[in-house]
């Protein structure tokens, strides 16, 4: 979002604000239920602590003023109080599988955060909804979403993957292992299991594990020196720096594998490698933003 305002005007008054929800959401936000989500608390605070950073404007629940124009990178709830404007949806990352969950809630019409990302699109309350790519495309519109709203652009920080291939991480060929805060987030997943997984495909190969943010530290560092000794493990860090230096990614569920298909990464993962060539983002140099930015700007003018 940062990137896509330095190619707005510099007359348009631009504010940020974290993710948030009404209603029932906003009540269970302010009761701590939604830590696990960027509803949470922890990201209401990283938010507010980088646009200080790095001087915005910070409109929590964009209550300040009646805006013209939102971007936003999920649809699952639109607030009321930007229902009635024009708005940007951008694709952010890997969107969920279809499952029990987006099949229950589409059928009975349930709430669409209840499908978590597997629902992306289908508010159709925007004016265009940015893509990472023609098979992303293709997916959204199979999953219900409007073809005529739907744009391949790419987006910011996965349009132009070749640039992380320039760091100082100081290990190169290993084998990378994100991992996932599917426990956190009450699903199921069997990390014992996946590290044996782990252990058998890497072989020989040096083992780096780079912890998810919301991840318990703790307890996953316990089970990695238990089961794989020796593996070097990360809890902060660029993670796409750390794919760049790779040789091979082993995950279950990241959008950091679509970032190691576009850098043509051995993977092992949940979706076929044939498959992730096909959703891969779009590169383009790094022109998404502008790109992005162009499309509000018409919006506004028009």
């Amino acid at each position: 979002m940062h990137k896509i305002m330095k190619h707005l005007p510099d007359d348009y008054d631009c504010y940020f604000t974290t993710y948030y929800g009404d209603g029932w959401l906003e009540r269970w936000e302010k009761r701590g239920w939604l830590e696990a989500t960027i509803m949470g608390k922890w990201c209401q605070k990283e938010n507010a602590d980088y646009c200080k950073a790095h001087g915005l404007n910070y409109d929590f629940r964009g209550k300040q003023h009646d805006y013209d124009l939102v971007f936003m990178t999920t649809d699952m709830t639109v607030p009321k109080n930007i229902q009635n404007c024009k708005k940007i949806l951008i694709q952010e990352g890997i969107v969920e599988p279809v499952d029990w969950r987006f099949n229950t809630a589409r059928l009975l019409g349930l709430p669409r955060v209840l499908a978590d990302t597997a629902m992306l699109g289908l508010s159709h309350n925007y004016e265009y909804f940015c893509v990472f790519s023609e098979g992303y495309k293709k997916e959204f519109i199979k999953r219900g979403v409007k073809p005529n709203k739907i744009l391949v652009t790419s987006v910011p920080n996965f349009d132009n993957v070749e640039r992380y291939r320039n760091n100082d991480f100081p290990y190169k060929d290993f084998v990378l292992v994100p991992t996932s805060n599917h426990r956190e987030t009450k699903r199921p997943h069997d990390r014992v299991a996946f590290i044996k997984k782990v252990l058998e495909i890497a072989g020989d190969r040096e083992i780096i594990f780079k912890l998810h943010p919301r991840e318990i530290v703790d307890r996953a560092t316990k089970e990695i020196e238990t089961y794989a000794p020796g593996s070097k493990i990360y809890t902060k860090g660029n993670t796409e720096e750390m794919v760049a230096n790779c040789s091979c990614l082993i995950a279950t569920y990241s959008t950091v594998v679509l970032t190691a298909a576009a850098l043509g990464k051995e993977i092992h993962c949940d979706y076929p490698n044939e498959l992730l060539n096909e959703l891969k983002p779009l590169q383009n140099g790094g022109k998404s933003a502008k790109t992005i930015a162009t499309l509000g700007i018409e919006l506004i003018e028009n």
